[in-house]
């Protein structure tokens, strides 16, 4: 993998969004299972048609108020409705959710460990654009037929071999299409595994590990942490972004933008959402992972930050969309509960 040079800047100072981003936008954040596309088997998430109106809008204009502290409360309701579709599905569910305008935050295996699959591309696309200026992300990549036969799934990286595309391009194709090759590049970019490690760090996350790229992060180690997280560190991770803690207006609303058009979790946390709730997210999963990320907006309240991680008790089961979404409808009926 190749790349014309280009200089590392330290932080973004403003963004340039498409034509497709809004005006104004609240948002809420959710994480749980992707698809096989997400796990680099080959087999991808599709981009099905839905309806706009469930997709979250982004823009910069407007920034976020200060985040209330986040207070960790019990909901005996919605733990037993979690522990039941445990065993319904076979399953281990881990969710950490926040409501952003109170900081009341609800969890269930919060600080147990998950395979994060797929779900790290919006983490590495947000630790790219807070490391890069916008024209940084003009710089041209390009790579090899067999990088691509390497990485696994990768719609968008497959079709340019030989022309490249820009690191804003790659990202994007991470997020929306979750291209494999996309996140090696754009983890590359960064400076590796270690380095991607270090920018979560930074933002006070001591507990992700990440330790390999496309596919090999797809691949539970035993007795080991490597490409794990915990619902609670993925959902503070989230957070942050909404906050406006990690990124800046422009970048914040660009990777909103992306996760706005990915259309791989129709089937999770956003099928899960009350009517009305517009979910921007990005989805992970292989094997019995299944995990989304997404920033899911109110009507007319403050956002919800939302992190669901499952796996299959049985290592050969195949990971089941519909487990996630029941988890974010009891995770959602919870926060309207107050």
């Amino acid at each position: 993998m190749t790349r014309s040079p280009s200089p590392r800047l330290p932080r973004p100072v403003v963004r340039r969004l498409s034509a497709a981003s809004g005006a104004g936008f609240a948002l809420v954040v959710a994480l749980a299972g992707c698809t096989t596309a997400d796990a680099g088997s080959g087999a991808g998430d599709g981009e099905p048609t839905r309806d706009s109106s469930t997709t979250a809008t982004s823009a910069g204009a407007t920034p976020p108020p200060t985040a209330p502290a986040t207070t960790v409360v019990d909901d005996p309701e919605l733990d037993a409705a979690l522990a039941a579709l445990e065993s319904e599905h076979g399953a281990r569910v881990g969710l950490s959710v926040v409501d952003t305008g109170t900081g009341r935050a609800l969890e269930h295996r919060g600080d147990e460990r998950f395979l994060y699959a797929s779900s790290l591309k919006a983490l590495a696309a947000a630790a790219l654009l807070d490391a890069t200026e916008p024209a940084d992300l003009d710089e041209v990549v390009t790579w090899t037929a067999g990088d691509v036969t390497a990485a696994g799934y990768s719609p968008a990286t497959s079709a340019a071999t030989g022309t490249g595309l820009t690191l804003g391009q790659l990202a994007e194709a991470a997020v929306r299409q979750s291209d494999n090759t996309a996140l090696n590049l754009v983890v590359e970019h960064l400076g590796g595994p270690a380095a991607l490690d270090a920018a979560l760090a930074a933002q006070g996350d001591d507990v992700t590990d990440v330790v390999h790229g496309e596919p090999e992060l797809n691949r539970p180690t035993a007795d080991s942490t490597s490409d794990t997280t915990t619902p609670a560190a993925v959902r503070g991770l989230l957070a942050r972004v909404v906050a406006g803690e990690w990124l800046g207006d422009g970048d914040r609303a660009q990777l909103l933008e992306w996760m706005s058009g990915n259309a791989t979790g129709d089937a999770l946390v956003r099928a899960g959402a009350p009517e009305g709730w517009a979910v921007a997210d990005k989805s992970g999963g292989a094997g019995p992972v299944r995990n989304d990320v997404a920033v899911v907006t109110r009507p007319g309240g403050d956002p919800v930050v939302i992190a669901v991680l499952t796996t299959r008790t049985d290592p050969a089961a195949a990971y089941d969309d519909a487990l996630v979404a029941a988890a974010a409808r009891a995770a959602f009926e919870a926060v309207q509960r107050g």
